[in-house]
Parts: structure tokens; C-alpha cells; sequence
């Protein structure tokens, strides 16, 4: 310590000493320097301030309101039926194109009729929404009367993320203003987490906290690598783990909302399977638990025509590995119909290659009110054939066969025997209902298969 105190002031006296008007003279371990993007991890423990400055003027604060009817819990005030009642959402979104282009969560903006869109050097625009997805909790905004270009975050659609990456996660949270938290990327493709069904998501522990919704993932290049949407956590607060959309299903809805569309059209390869489990996984010889062991493959489908077969096992698409239904369905959204991608299969203890053509899903999605059964047991119920994307429309399996009941008669024998609107009819003795008029042929003591709520209820028409 003594040793070091005198090396100091041996250092300054000799500073002092030093010529004044020579600038170099004056530079040393004192003289500022400038900041600039980290370069090594090193780097990045002094400061995250030069990634922030360059990706913060891009991530905006949301604010919507909107009139929503609601019935309430009173009865008295029930007599009166639903009440009208102001509903207000604050989240955050990120600027993704110089023209206003911005991306938020569906449940921030969900319901909201008007919506403000405040930036981070305090200027102010409304917004209207040119496409919401409820299935990946992306909406797609555009700010009204900009003018000049604004900043923007460039989407790394890349994934080349790892765990472990430094990650910043950049938004409103509480609507105190705009806020910075730091952490990692604690897991990738994380499916199965009750968010969505076809969801896979970046895990990380940066604290994510009410109002962060809709904002900022970025890497240490600034990019824009996910759209912050949920946290699981036991108190309620930021202690738990939270979870974005990747950048890669983010650009898929916004180049659909860019591209003039409404909705985002998901292909589907047209496969169904159960996860490899580790009994699965020594029955068939793996020597771990992983991929998708095929249960099912839709007839005609892209996964048909590629050659993929009940028993294959799905280990990768596009080298991304699959260990579930829906991390397989997530894959595939990402791609637009008529990608081809490639499908890593087990078959008989060798790894193939198969190439598919994904395409939309066949079907109607808006296919009416439907036909109504005008004879037989179950004349009087109005019914629609189920499609792949009617049922998926639904959010239901898109293999899911039978007629979806719309309406039924008062005072018709269905309506007294207890069929109701949502049900699907699946099967009449034993016979796979596709159409209206499969419906005909039920007659008194004709067993009957009825799909409600998750569960399959059997019964035979009265005579």
C-alpha cells in the first residue's frame, strides 16, 4: 500500500510538472474516454449506456382506452343487463420502421378503441391497429401524422441468441416512465409454459414488471431480439422469470401487416404426435428423450407429400430441434405458406432429411352458420363441417373431424334430449361424421358421439 501511494504521487508531481500546452501530456489514466458499444464481456460490466442510448428512443409508451360492456355482480343491477364501463391499458411497444411502424403486445391494445402512443423525447401520436394476433400476442400499430423519419430498433430475426447472452429489457413498467433492467437469456424455444399453445419463447431474468408488456428484448448490438409479453412469478412481482416472443415470429406478423394483410396466414406441415418420453425413448432405442414420435399424418398434406410417416420421429426443423406438439406448430408458423423447409426425422434408427412444402391450412375458416338437418332424429339442429382451418380458427385440432352445432330448434328432439350450440357431432354408429348430410341417417336407437368441452359423451336417440 505504501509502495503504490508514492508510485501516485510520483506520477502526479510529474503530471504537474509536464508541459500545459501539450494536449498528449494530459492524457492518462484520468482523461475521459469515450463510450462506445462493448466489445467484451469486460467491457460490458462498466456500463450497458451505449447500447441503451442507441435502442431507448425507439421504445414508446401505449396508452388505450376503450368502452367495454360488462355484467355486473350486483343482482339488482343485473334486472338492468350489461354495463357500460371504461377500460384503460398502459403498456409499452417498440418502434420497428422509420415510417411509425410499431409492435406491442395483443392484450395490451386488446378491446381498445383509442390508443396513444407517447415516445421517449416526449412527443405524442395516435395510433390505429393495422393487425392484431391473438395467437402470438403481437399487434402491429401505426403512428398517424409523423413526420420525418423516427428511430427504430432493426429486428435480428437471426436467432443466433444463446444462453447465456446478455440481454436488456427496455420499457414502462407501473407507468413511472422508461425503464432499463439487465439480465441473460435463461432458455430458448421454451414451449409448454400456458402463455399459448404454439408458443416458444425467450426465457430470461431481467426483471419484468407490469407495463413492460409490448417492450423491448435487445441484444448487446441494440437489435431487437424479442417482444417482452409475460413473467411467471409467486409474489407478483419482478422476482420470477420472464418471457418474450422471438424476433423471428414478430417479423413474420409484421411483414403480414405491412404486406396489406389483415391476419397472419400459419401454414401447417399436417402432422400430430405424442412427445418422445423416456420409456418412448428406450422403447425405439434413443438414448435420451427427444423429439416428436408421429402419431398422425393428415392426408394430403405437405407432410404426406414429403414422405414423413406414422412412427417417424421429428427431431429438427431447419435444424432447430422439436420435442413437442407445439414447438413443432411454432416452427412452422414462422414460415410463410409455400416455404420449403427441412424435417429431420428418426426412421428405423437412421436420421433423414425430408423437404416439405409447408402450406395454409385447407378449409374455409369463415365457413357460415352452416346447413340445417332437416330429416332424421337429429332434424332441427343447424350444423358446420369441421376443416382444418375452421378448427384451427376455433382453437381447436385441426384433425378434428365432425359438425360443429350452430343453432338448435326449440321444441325439436335434439333440443329436448339435451344437444347444444358448440357441440360436435363426431360419430353415428360408429360412423365418422364429414358432412350435414351425414347427420340424416341417425334414427331411434342410433348411437351418437358428441365432443363437449374436451370430453367425448355417448348416448343413443330416443325412440
Amino acid at each position: 500500500m505504501k509502495t503504490r501511494s508514492i508510485l501516485l504521487a510520483t506520477a502526479l508531481a510529474l503530471s504537474a510538472c509536464g508541459n500545459p500546452d501539450n494536449s498528449k501530456a494530459q492524457e492518462g489514466v484520468f482523461a475521459e474516454q469515450p463510450r462506445v458499444v462493448p466489445g467484451d464481456s469486460a467491457a460490458m460490466k462498466a456500463s450497458f449506456a451505449p447500447v441503451v442510448r442507441e435502442a431507448a428512443p425507439a421504445v414508446v409508451n401505449i396508452a388505450a382506452r376503450g368502452v367495454q360492456r360488462v355484467q355486473s355482480a350486483d343482482p339488482f343491477f343485473q334486472l338492468f343487463g350489461p354495463q357500460a364501463r371504461v377500460a384503460q391499458s398502459v403498456g409499452s411497444g417498440v418502434i420497428v420502421r422509420a415510417d411509425g411502424t410499431v409492435v406491442t403486445n395483443y392484450h395490451v391494445i386488446e378491446g381498445m378503441s383509442e390508443i396513444k402512443v407517447v415516445l421517449n423525447d416526449r412527443r405524442e401520436f395516435p395510433a390505429e391497429v393495422i393487425l392484431a394476433d391473438q395467437r402470438s400476442d403481437i399487434a402491429v400499430l401505426k403512428l398517424q401524422g409523423v413526420d420525418g423519419a423516427l428511430p427504430f430498433l432493426r429486428i435480428d430475426d437471426q436467432e443466433e441468441q444463446q444462453i447465456g447472452d446478455l440481454v436488456l429489457a427496455i420499457g414502462n413498467p407501473f407507468g413511472v416512465g422508461q425503464t432499463v433492467t439487465n439480465g441473460i437469456i435463461s432458455a430458448l424455444n421454451r414451449t409448454e409454459t400456458g402463455i399459448s399453445d404454439s408458443g416458444s419463447f425467450i426465457q430470461t431474468d431481467a426483471a419484468i414488471n407490469p407495463g413492460n408488456s409490448g417492450g423491448a428484448l435487445v441484444d448487446m448490438d441494440g437489435d431487437l431480439i424479442g417482444i417482452n409479453t409475460a413473467i411467471f412469478s409467486r409474489s407478483g412481482t419482478s422476482s420470477g422469470v420472464g418471457f418474450a416472443v422471438p424476433a423471428v415470429m414478430v417479423k413474420r406478423v409484421v411483414d403480414s401487416a405491412v404486406g396489406g394483410a389483415t391476419a397472419v396466414v400459419r401454414p401447417w406441415l399436417g402432422v400430430k404426435g405424442d412427445t418422445v418420453s423416456s420409456d418412448i425413448a428406450g422403447s425405439l432405442g434413443l438414448d435420451r428423450p427427444q423429439g416428436l414420435v408421429v402419431t398422425d399424418v393428415y392426408p394430403d398434406s405437405p407432410a404426406s407429400r414429403a414422405g414423413i410417416r406414422q412412427g417417424d420421429v421429428v427431431t429438427a426443423v431447419d435444424g432447430v430441434e422439436i420435442n413437442d406438439q407445439g414447438g413443432l406448430n411454432y416452427r412452422i408458423g414462422t414460415k410463410a405458406p409455400n416455404d420449403t423447409v427441412q424435417v429431420t426425422v428418426l426412421r428405423d434408427g437412421r436420421a433423414q432429411t425430408l423437404n416439405a412444402r409447408v402450406q395454409a391450412l385447407p378449409g374455409d375458416a369463415k365457413p357460415g352458420d352452416g346447413a340445417t338437418v332437416s330429416s332424421g332424429s337429429l332434424a332441427g339442429l343447424r350444423v358446420v363441417p369441421l376443416n382444418p382451418a375452421f378448427a384451427d380458427s376455433l382453437g381447436g385440432d385441426p384433425f378434428l373431424r365432425g359438425a360443429l352445432v350452430t343453432g338448435v330448434a326449440r321444441g325439436s328432439l335434439p333440443a329436448r334430449i339435451g344437444v347444444r350450440p358448440r357441440d360436435v357431432i363426431r360419430r353415428i354408429d360408429g360412423r365418422e361424421v364429414v358432412s350435414a348430410s351425414d347427420l340424416q341417417r341417425a334414427r331411434a336407437g342410433s348411437e351418437v358421439v358428441i365432443l363437449r368441452g374436451g370430453r367425448e359423451l355417448t348416448g343413443r336417440m330416443p325412440g
